[in-house]
């Protein structure tokens, strides 16, 4: 039976943004009922329930709520109303430097953190050596802090969280501050951590680590959650989402509208290894071909248009492309009304996973004539040789010694 370790139920949080830059702007605000002053909802009723041992990833674009739903959770910020009830120890690493008194020292800034997080002296004198050693930055733990770089900042900060012995880990953003070795020295603690059962809550603008280091995704948009599943689906999701924005915003530029106009009306895949699968149209072994039957319509004549395929994850990573114009130096036939045609990508040696299609046609220009995302999905299942987003035969040899 899962057991609750983080429970918020109709979380609401709303900021007020001051537009008054002077104290006659306070002044004439205040007369006026401050006309100047905004509101932004940064939580709107969320509810959300994580459970003893699981990684769950929150992501979103700029302005979501994340950030504000961690300190929430992490009783940095109070809600306006709704609750959040947490058990065990929470360990929170958010803002760089957050926590930290600049004038005090680096060892003094430990037992600080440390008493905050409610241990004794003698426990944090326990911990001291670990946390140093882990840090990196020995030569420095005497220097005030707010002499520290951002990295060094980063370091203590991560190796205080991690040293207390937290039940919940909530990490914001901050791995992207410190150096390659130190990264990956974080993602091994945070691995260790998982193998011993501890809950991780990790806010990352990178689906990458969202997609590595979390079994569960929450996708925030305005404040509420509209996706809560496997960091598969709750990216592919957001990334969706992310193209429609930049579609739309594509759309109200007339610099990069075409004069013409083109429509891809229809495509479907085959693969002479596809058999039927409930959730994929196609599903295909790793080797085989596999092939896009398209149609496309043009209300008019268009001079050396091109068209594009790109077989992608739903994480967005490209694995093939193929362009007309760029990688197969085709120039296209004008040709009006609709046009039928196959493509074929020959012994497609994908490894197993889920894939989708996304389709662009262009104008001699290279401006978007018409663009489909995901305009066709796929699966590759296989003998699990390796492990990966390509597939081989591994052959090993051995060689009697010299």
């Amino acid at each position: 039976m899962a057991v609750e370790v983080v429970k918020a139920e109709h979380l609401n949080k709303t900021f007020t943004i001051r537009k008054q830059k002077s104290l006659k702007d306070r002044f004439v605000s205040a007369k006026g009922g401050r006309l100047h002053d905004e509101s932004f909802t940064a939580l709107n009723d969320i509810d959300l329930t994580i459970n003893v041992g699981e990684s769950v990833g929150l992501v979103g674009p700029n302005g979501s709520g994340k950030s504000t739903l961690l300190k929430v959770i992490g009783g940095i910020l109070a809600p306006d109303s709704g609750r959040v009830m947490t058990r065990g120890r929470i360990a929170a690493l958010l803002e760089l430097g957050a926590g930290f008194h600049p004038d005090l020292t680096g060892r003094e800034n430990i037992f600080l953190n440390a008493s905050v997080l409610g241990l004794t002296r003698l426990e944090a004198e326990g911990y001291f050596d670990q946390i140093v050693e882990f840090s990196g930055i020995r030569d420095f733990i005497d220097t005030q802090v707010k002499f520290y770089s951002s990295g060094m900042y980063v370091r203590l900060a991560f190796a205080v969280a991690v040293h207390v012995d937290p039940d919940v880990l909530l990490v914001d953003e901050v791995l992207a501050v410190g150096d390659e070795p130190f990264q990956a020295k974080c993602i091994d603690k945070i691995r260790q951590f998982q193998a011993e059962g501890r809950t991780i809550i990790f806010v990352s603008h990178s689906a990458g680590q969202v997609a590595d280091i979390c079994d569960r995704a929450v996708v925030l948009e305005h404040g509420k959650i509209v996706e809560d599943s496997t960091p598969i689906v709750a990216l592919g999701r957001l990334r969706r989402d992310y193209q429609q924005s930049i579609d739309a915003s594509k759309a109200t530029d007339t610099t990069t509208v075409s004069p013409w106009e083109a429509r891809i009306e229809r495509i479907y895949l085959s693969s002479p290894t596809s058999y039927h699968h409930s959730d994929f149209q196609v599903v295909m072994t790793p080797g085989s071909d596999l092939c896009f039957h398209l149609e496309v319509s043009f209300t008019e004549k268009v001079p050396d248009w091109a068209l594009k395929v790109s077989v992608e994850n739903f994480l967005g990573t490209t694995f093939v492309e193929a362009d007309t114009r760029e990688t197969l130096g085709w120039t296209m036939p004008a040709t009006e009304g609709l046009v039928k045609f196959v493509i074929t990508l020959p012994k497609l040696m994908l490894g197993e996973g889920d894939y989708s299609i996304r389709l662009t046609v262009r104008d001699d220009q290279d401006r978007v004539l018409d663009q489909m995302n995901h305009a066709g999905t796929f699966a590759v299942r296989g003998p699990q040789h390796v492990l990966g987003p390509v597939y081989t035969e591994p052959e090993i040899s051995f060689q009697d010694p010299a």
